[in-house]
């Protein structure tokens, strides 16, 4: 049975007040955090086909002035900051070059999150992009979020020949929605299921099995932003383990425990902010998460109904960067 292999890519940290994130919180206290990516590489269990190379998010950009101006400025209101080591840096330390990237998959289009997607889109590379169902609509400026100096988006961030956006998923879990017409418009040669499962993979509604071996759900995760995909991995089999990459569900870990609330807060202009879009679907998700990792995830493997251990993984959990180092986690190092 197949597995694939997850590794940690350090990509950029910031410095994030706890009063954002969080209520009730100390006013003063601020975290610098990491802005974590993750190289995925699945090999098929023939051993024939080659190996494809996913990662998933792509942290800070080295260089904060090719943002936006007010994006710009909003980092350095982050600060301390680092953008060093990037994602093509990180992927080098393990000897791989951003034209060995097969897909880069984006939990959500905030800024901490996509990086320099021109790094994978020169003229030497295949790499092709995908988001979540309304991102495309946030980059275009076609959905605006008005909840922050944070939710601003650039509408040429991803080459829209080289891009693929899921549909949303069905509203009943007992239809599928239709699988997306886009492979072979825009040259994939790896065979991908693109459409939302009609069988819920508990605890997850909504779950695509990416490779159709079981070893790479994309998991639909609302509530963050418009978009905002989780990526369930297998790592293992004998003992049967997932690693969750959950992006930004969460920020403080004591919302994951349930000792702390989401915050909410006005900004200079009177604006009532959030760092989710969907309050109520955010929280939906987070417990959605904290049962998979409470009970784990139960999957079907060869007619048998079985439960897999599950780690999750947030981008900005700074006390498991810590451990990961520890643990010799990052690439080339493994999960």
């Amino acid at each position: 049975m197949a597995t694939a292999s997850v590794h940690a890519l350090s990509t950029g940290s910031l410095t994030l007040p706890e009063r954002f994130f969080i209520t009730p919180a100390d006013p003063e206290a601020k975290h610098s955090v990491p802005s974590l990516s993750f190289l995925v590489q699945h090999q098929p269990t023939d051993n024939l086909s080659r190996t494809t190379r996913i990662v998933f998010d792509l942290g800070m950009r080295r260089d904060i002035t090719l943002y936006p101006k007010v994006l710009e400025a909003h980092i350095k209101s982050r600060a301390p900051f680092t953008t060093e080591p990037d994602a093509v840096s990180s992927l080098a330390k393990g000897g791989l070059r951003a034209s060995d990237i097969d897909f880069v998959f984006f939990s959500h289009v905030h800024y901490d999150h996509v990086g320099y997607p021109k790094d994978f889109a020169d003229s030497n590379s295949n790499t092709k992009f995908l988001v979540g169902p309304g991102a495309l609509d946030l980059l275009s400026g076609k959905k605006v979020l008005n909840i922050g100096s944070h939710s601003v988006f650039e509408p040429d961030l991803l080459p829209a020949d080289r891009t693929i956006e899921l549909p949303p998923p069905p509203v009943s879990s007992l239809a599928s929605a239709q699988p997306l017409p886009l492979q072979s418009e825009i040259g994939i040669d790896t065979p991908l299921v693109l459409s939302w499962s009609s069988r819920p993979l508990a605890p997850f509604e909504h779950t695509i099995d990416l490779f159709g071996d079981g070893t790479v759900y994309i998991v639909n995760a609302p509530g963050h932003l418009p978009g905002h995909i989780n990526l369930l991995v297998r790592t293992s089999v004998s003992p049967l383990k997932y690693v969750l990459l959950a992006g930004d569900a969460c920020h403080d870990i004591r919302l994951f425990t349930g000792e702390r609330d989401v915050a909410t807060w006005t900004d200079d202009t009177g604006r009532q902010c959030c760092i989710h879009y969907d309050i109520p679907r955010a929280k939906q998700t987070i417990a959605m998460l904290a049962k998979a990792q409470r009970e784990g995830v139960e999957v079907d493997i060869n007619g048998v109904r079985q439960r897999g251990e599950v780690e999750v993984v947030f981008a900005h959990n700074w006390e498991w960067e810590e451990d990961a180092l520890r643990r010799n986690r990052f690439w080339p190092g493994k999960i």
